[in-house]
């Protein structure tokens, strides 16, 4: 059995979306149980053999100061979901709540691996090949050093390989040109250093991409600063939205127009469907002491759900070890900014999964 925390309250729309994916997921899932946690009353008409409540007082709102967050709502949904990763109850835990707040919350409880500074967030975007594009950081760190960069690579290949089942992922670092040359001076260090990881095995390191090479698949995983990687987040979110908006338009004007439409609508339709973010859905926070998943904020049942999926896939294979396992083989490069001396992997604490009842 796999077992998941779900904060069932984050979110735009809380337990009427979560709740809903849960029990979807839960029924094609045999071997998955799941933690609900959340506040009693919205959690009381939820019923399922593999779930089991576990009662939080309080609610992260999406507005609320991450200081609010952290430091005063000690029984949220949000922070119990993480702390029962934390405790070994689970081995992920996912929330489509706020993202500053999961992220402080989950490197306050959690601490971050050995080896790594900062946790990036990780998500998949669609590419023309028909699969997804890895990129990361997508908005946990505005500022990054070389180091960091690096470090983002190895935990973003460990992550490929688990849910893409690549052993060889290729790396590229976001820049302005495919040439060494180019870039600012902390971009051309970065590139050193992926490229000296690649020499030891730790990546595979395909060398610089542009913007454009994200949506085509030229490498499997992408690494930027944050800053950059939500911007291109962002982007892709609102083309999805741009297309459903244009046919919408198309088909209220005249019979010509209609007719084009008609014409191609197959076409558009399937695009839309290729770039909808919901099928992408689930961003891993990676770098932590513990799986952590984070859901967009307004995502329905069906994005929710493939974020469980997400969570659910990394949980059963290993990420949390492949990703110390590749941090370990790059640790003579995984320098802090600080100038610190080269930091060892220490092994996680093994989950202990207790019997689950009825809701």
């Amino acid at each position: 059995m796999t077992t998941i925390a779900v904060d069932c309250m984050g979110g735009d729309h809380g337990p009427r979306v979560t709740l809903a994916a849960c029990r979807h997921f839960l029924d094609s899932h045999p071997d998955a149980r799941l933690l609900l946690v959340g506040q009693a009353d919205a959690l009381a008409g939820f019923e399922h053999p593999r779930a089991r409540s576990v009662i939080a007082t309080e609610v992260v709102a999406m507005d609320d100061p991450i200081e609010l967050a952290l430091r005063r709502k000690k029984d949220s949904s949000m922070r119990v979901a993480i702390v029962q990763v934390k405790d070994g109850h689970a081995e992920a835990a996912v929330s489509a709540g706020n993202t500053g707040a999961l992220m402080a919350i989950a490197r306050y409880v959690l601490k971050t691996l050995e080896g790594i500074e900062r946790p990036a967030i990780a998500y998949p975007l669609p590419n023309a090949k028909g699969e997804a594009t890895t990129v990361l950081d997508l908005g946990a760190n505005v500022d990054c050093t070389a180091e960091h960069l690096l470090q983002f690579a190895v935990m973003g290949s460990a992550l490929d390989s688990v849910l893409k089942d690549k052993a060889r992922p290729t790396v590229g670092l976001l820049n302005i040109g495919s040439e060494a040359i180019k870039g600012s001076e902390e971009i051309k260090r970065a590139g050193e250093l992926l490229r000296a990881a690649a020499a030891t095995g730790a990546i595979d390191f395909y060398g610089n991409v542009e913007g454009n090479d994200i949506f085509k698949g030229t490498s499997d995983i992408v690494v930027c600063d944050g800053f950059v990687g939500n911007v291109a987040l962002k982007t892709t979110e609102g083309l999805a939205s741009m297309i459903g908006q244009f046919l919408k338009q198309e088909f209220s004007r005249n019979i010509l127009t209609k007719f084009a439409a008609i014409v191609a609508y197959p076409v558009l339709k399937a695009f839309k469907t290729r770039v909808d973010h919901r099928r992408y859905n689930g961003a891993a926070l990676l770098g932590l002491r513990g799986l952590v998943f984070k859901s967009h904020g307004s995502a329905d049942a069906l994005a929710f759900e493939h974020a469980l999926q997400r969570a659910y896939d990394a949980a059963r294979n290993q990420l949390l070890q492949r990703v110390q396992a590749r941090i370990a083989q790059a640790a003579p490069l995984l320098l802090p900014a600080t100038g610190a001396e080269p930091l060892q992997q220490q092994p996680a604490a093994p989950a202990r999964h207790p019997s689950v009842s009825q809701a």
